[in-house]
This record gives C-alpha cells, sequence and structure tokens, in this order.
C-alpha cells in the first residue's frame, strides 16, 4: 500500500507484518494545515471524566517535565520510519494534572478541523505515550503537527494525532474519524489490526 520513493528491508523484529522501513517521513493527512502565526491563541483543552480540567497554553505545556523517547512508527498505509526521537510530555503527566477520574476508560484526541481518534486509556498512559512539540532535536515542522501531536508508537501512527487541540476522557469508545471510515477501532500493528474487519 506504500508508494513512498525509498525502501528498504528489515528483519531485525522491529517491523510489524506488511510493512516496508523507509527513511523518509511522508506526510498524510486530511484537510488542510493549519499555520499558527500567533501562538497566544493556540490552547489544549483537558476535560471530560477528570477532577480538574485544563485550558493549557503552549507555554503551560512545555513547563511539564520535558520527556524524550526513541522509538520506532508505523503507518498504516505500509510504512515504518525506525529511531526516531521525539521531545514533549508524558501522557500520563498530562493524565495525572487533570486527575482522570475511575470511570474513565477511553480517550478521545481532538485535532484541527473537528478531526478525532480514539484510544483506550491503557494505551493512552503507556510509558511510551507522549505529546511531542519536538522531533530529533527540532521543533515539529506544521505538516507533522506543530505545535503538539501524540505520540503513541506502539498503535499504528494515525493514532498519533497531529495538531491537537483537545484530550477528553471518557466512559465509552467512542469512534474517530477514521475509525468511522473503516480503521480498526484499536489499530495494534503486530497484530495487522488495519481495518475494522482484521
Amino acid at each position: 500500500m506504500y508508494f513512498g520513493k525509498t525502501r528498504q528491508s528489515d528483519q531485525s523484529g522491529r517491523v510489524p507484518p506488511n510493512q516496508n522501513v523507509t527513511t523518509s517521513f511522508p506526510v498524510l493527512h486530511t484537510g488542510d494545515v493549519p499555520y499558527y502565526e500567533d501562538m497566544t491563541k493556540w490552547n489544549l483543552q483537558v476535560y471530560g471524566l477528570v477532577d480538574h480540567p485544563m485550558l493549557l497554553s503552549f507555554e503551560d505545556v512545555k513547563a511539564f517535565p520535558r520527556y524524550e523517547s526513541k522509538n520506532d512508527i508505523h503507518c498504516v498505509t505500509g510504512w515504518s520510519r525506525l529511531d526516531n526521537v521525539w521531545q514533549g510530555v508524558r501522557a500520563c503527566d498530562i493524565a495525572e494534572k487533570a486527575g482522570v477520574k475511575e470511570e474513565a476508560g477511553y480517550v478521545i484526541l481532538h485535532a484541527e478541523e473537528g478531526w478525532t481518534t480514539n484510544l483506550p486509556l491503557d494505551d493512552f498512559l503507556a510509558e511510551t505515550s507522549l505529546l511531542a512539540y519536538a522531533h530529533n532535536g527540532e521543533p515539529l515542522t506544521p505538516e507533522h503537527g506543530f505545535p503538539l501531536r501524540g505520540v503513541f508508537p506502539h498503535l499504528y501512527f494515525w493514532k498519533s494525532a497531529k495538531w491537537l487541540r483537545g484530550i477528553q476522557f471518557t466512559k465509552e469508545n467512542h469512534p474517530g474519524f477514521w475509525e468511522r471510515n473503516g480503521y480498526h477501532m484499536r489499530g495494534d500493528p503486530w497484530q495487522n489490526q488495519r481495518f475494522t474487519w482484521d
């Protein structure tokens, strides 16, 4: 399914089934790329089943402890990119600050233009889960999600929503944009969970 120009085979056990390794960083999304000229107009809302709803500025986000994570990412379209280094805030630190209620079981990530994706709470809280504002030591580019994107490397990369604007904790699992259009509700690349019927 992946039509990129650079492919490499990898036999190290790091690449899930039916994936091709690339050294490029393909750009895939729906809608327009947002460009933020005035970051004072950007915020991140954390709400839903939490004790302490938050409306965070970009500076508020960057005030959380900075975390760095090196991992591989796997796109549902068939490419994998190895050894990415992300800098940002651990998702579990955001959840802890908000005080997630016991009845919460899922997370809905809200991005620009009404785009959403859903995650089980355990996936959001995983040790490798990050809200990233930098990649390989450089601020994210607009095409790759500036100012803030999710990074959930144990799931297919569409779950790592770009241009985040909201994190909603819910009791029930509500399908996001691609999930309503046939993609798998969880998206584990090692289980080849690409589509609803997988």
